[in-house]
């Protein structure tokens, strides 16, 4: 039989557990505190253990010490979490319950090894490595509250190293992550409840681009929560007064905090969250020369935090996704392979176009937080159905004033607006944060019914507006280079139109061109 750690801070409840475990043949060690339970954990096999002990923060530093080297069950009373643990099971629990999902687990320790190994992989020369795991968590979808995700421990050489957010579901995805400056022969294993993986490859990344990839920690208020995970990593090689540096971006499935739903749409066509974390500038021969972070208030400060290696340890600290420095880590911890992009020619949304399970997810995300509404309605800040949009990649000229876009269909003499009658709603160059675009590249949506096909569009136009206390200055659109909308599975479809000749549009004025 199994040696199981008993952990509650209720006496009574602890005692009774006892019992009944040390009845049905095990051994049992108790612990009424995530100290003792720390101190008496070596050589246990299971961990059951309430999440309250007596605060969340001391049951997820009790995981955090057991994640790899015993099975965990919690017991709590909330709703099931995304937790690195292996079974969750909700307060009050039978005895039988427990019994039996304790003797399930007895069963696969008997193939602890087997069930959980991953792969085994070599390394020719001291490198930095990225896995590709092929991974899915049947009976999850991140629209469905309450079945959102699985949490996946990867434990390299026996000890935890990183979480997997299995956010893309039922369906297999392919999840690409660092695993550090290695060398020789390692070993990767994974564990959680409900998780399969199908496949893992391995390759060594010799490039600055991974080297020099952040860490990064949930946010403190997400953890427990399936709302404004990290996506996507990306970087780009660009310069400042002539000096190179690597500039690395997080898209968010969401944003909690900062602009409203609609103005997301109508501003950056998205509601996912697209934030410039970290910069490094290098010296010649690689070594890092000094690196900032984008904190609250988007500012700019100087990054003197802890590295692992050479990646920076890093945490969303806002509800706009902010960034700060690490002092205590938590338990949910990401390292996400980077992906070098060039967005010359492009808005910074080209690589959610590259990576369509962002589309897929901020649609899910949306529909699960209740912030959709029917086509053409008005309900607060609630958006429609992602794939009733039309989708703009525009580049701008700089300017005071505003520019909104307009579309009209056949047989119908309205036109709809990007920015619905709101004029702050419109895209102003003038006042973008240089990260956003420095290029002069921004993305938009217009509203559309249901269904409407490109063939469907009579005219597309632009509207140049004045805001308040801004001059009278005209809108320069130099190019319309993406105009699209999602398919079914929300992957960017056919591109409807382009335009290649600047327009310039006087205050107030409004162009428009038909489609053939």
């Amino acid at each position: 039989m199994a040696r199981i750690l008993v952990v509650e801070d209720d006496p009574d409840q602890l005692e009774m557990r006892k019992l009944i475990l040390e009845q049905a043949g095990h051994e049992i060690i108790t612990a009424q505190n995530a100290a003792e339970a720390i101190e008496r954990l070596p050589g246990s096999h299971l961990v059951v253990m309430d999440l309250r002990l007596p605060t969340p923060e001391d049951g997820l530093r009790l995981i955090q010490a057991a994640s790899g080297s015993a099975k965990i069950i919690v017991l709590s009373g909330d709703a099931e979490t995304p937790l690195p643990v292996d079974e969750f099971l909700t307060k009050p629990c039978s005895s039988r319950k427990l019994l039996e999902t304790i003797a399930r687990f007895c069963l696969l320790l008997i193939s602890l090894c087997i069930m959980l190994h991953a792969a085994s992989f070599t390394v020719s020369k001291t490198a930095e490595v990225v896995a590709e795991l092929d991974m899915r968590a049947p009976g999850t979808d991140w629209a469905e509250e309450g079945h959102e995700a699985r949490l996946a421990t990867l434990v390299l050489d026996g000890e935890p190293q990183q979480q997997v957010m299995l956010y893309a579901g039922a369906d297999q995805f392919t999840y690409t992550v660092f695993l550090g400056r290695l060398a020789g022969a390692h070993r990767l294993d994974y564990s959680g409840q409900g998780i399969e993986l199908t496949a893992a490859r391995f390759h060594e990344d010799s490039s600055d681009v991974v080297a020099n990839a952040p860490i990064f920690y949930a946010r403190a208020n997400t953890i427990g929560k399936f709302t404004d995970i990290p996506l996507v990593l990306y970087c780009e090689r660009l310069s400042e007064n002539g000096n190179p540096f690597l500039q690395y971006t997080l898209i968010f499935s969401n944003e909690d905090g900062g602009t409203s739903t609609r103005a997301l749409m109508a501003r950056w066509g998205r509601t996912t969250d697209v934030e410039y974390v970290y910069r490094v500038f290098l010296s010649p021969d690689g070594s890092v020369q000094r690196a900032t972070i984008q904190v609250d208030g988007h500012k700019e400060k100087e990054f003197a935090g802890r590295r692992d290696g050479e990646h920076p340890l890093l945490m969303p600290v806002t509800d706009n996704n902010m960034i700060g420095e690490v002092d205590k880590p938590n338990i949910i911890r990401y390292q996400i392979a980077p992906v070098l992009v060039d967005l010359t020619g492009h808005s910074r949304e080209e690589v959610m176009d590259q990576h369509p399970i962002t589309y897929k997810l901020m649609a899910k995300e949306l529909k699960r937080e209740q912030k959709l509404r029917p086509f053409g309605t008005v309900d607060g800040e609630k958006v429609s159905d992602p794939r009733n949009y039309l989708y703009f990649e525009m580049q701008l000229g700089r300017s005071e004033s505003a520019i909104a876009t307009l579309v009209r269909l056949k047989g119908n003499p309205r036109w709809y607006s990007s920015h619905l009658g709101h004029a702050d709603f419109a895209i102003r160059t003038w006042k973008r944060n240089p990260a956003e675009s420095s290029n002069g590249f921004v993305r938009t949506t217009v509203e559309l019914p249901p269904g409407t096909k490109p063939e469907q569009i009579a005219e597309i136009g632009f509207e140049c507006l004045v805001p308040e206390k801004a001059s009278d200055s005209p809108c320069r659109v130099e190019a319309v280079t993406k105009c699209f909308f999602l398919d079914r599975e929300y992957t960017p479809d056919t591109n409807v139109w382009t335009l290649e000749t600047p327009r310039d549009i006087p205050p107030g004025a409004i162009w428009t061109s038909a489609l053939r």
